[in-house]
């Protein structure tokens, strides 16, 4: 049997609150049982990993080493969009024939949102 992936894993300082901007951000359900501490979201057809949120003691200080790669043919108005609830901008890059942002969730985690074509 093939080792599978069960989960993309956040450290975070709220694991609710950073799971509820995760959810609105891609369409993902919060599972029961969520709070500052744990939560967990299932895609839309809950067959791919879940992303789980766990609260840890220490802050972020680096760059992430793995981060999530969001794609939407409306590039400018799917970064207004998670800025709306509260993603940040950091910066713009055109390579590769490639257009994406790359942003920062509400506790500064790394993700990039390209143009999709």
């Amino acid at each position: 049997m093939a080792t599978r992936i069960a989960n993309v894993t956040f450290d975070c300082d709220n694991a609710k609150s950073l799971a509820q901007f995760w959810a609105e951000a891609l369409g993902y359900s919060l599972l029961d049982g969520a709070n500052e501490q744990w939560a967990m979201l299932s895609g839309p057809t809950d067959t791919g990993p879940k992303l789980l949120f766990l609260k840890v003691p220490e802050s972020k200080t680096a760059k992430n080493r793995v981060h999530l790669d969001l794609a939407n043919p409306d590039l400018e108005g799917e970064v207004a969009r998670l800025e709306g609830l509260g993603a940040r901008r950091v910066r713009f890059l055109d390579e590769w024939d490639v257009q994406w942002w790359t942003m920062l969730d509400p506790e500064e985690n790394e993700f990039c949102v390209a143009k999709e074509t």
